[in-house]
């Protein structure tokens, strides 16, 4: 299987803060490391080329031992209005003052339906 992840850019990285490597995300989620890129190919998580030797996910994206409720359904969303994975991160991690904060932050607090609603709206 290939799998293609995205080199992030500076900014992005700063915006987003703490990654984990996708082994980890495995190890935290209960997978094998073949399910765990899985969910990357399948886009029910980001990760992206930080200089390492395998893709990383914000922390962030892990909640216990699942992925944040609403983030897939999100990330989708951005998909379908033309975001690539880079521009994803940036609009989820930049904050938002009518939130307030960032979009991933207000998915955390279990707003994710009204983070939905503002990305449907990025496609038109």
């Amino acid at each position: 299987m290939t799998l293609s992840v995205a080199q992030i850019d500076r900014e992005t990285d700063q915006l987003v803060g703490e990654w984990l490597p996708l082994s980890e995300v495995g190890v935290r989620l209960g997978l094998s490391s073949g399910r765990a890129k899985q969910l990357l190919k399948d886009k029910k998580l980001l990760g992206v080329r930080r200089g390492g030797p395998e893709p990383e996910v914000p922390a962030v994206f892990i909640a216990g031992d699942d992925v944040l409720k609403g983030l897939p359904g999100t990330l989708t969303v951005l998909a379908d209005a033309g975001y690539d994975d880079v521009e994803s991160l940036r609009w989820l991690f930049t904050p938002d003052d009518s939130l307030p904060g960032a979009p991933v932050e207000a998915i955390r607090a279990g707003r994710h339906t009204e983070v939905k609603r503002r990305a449907q709206a990025l496609a038109f």
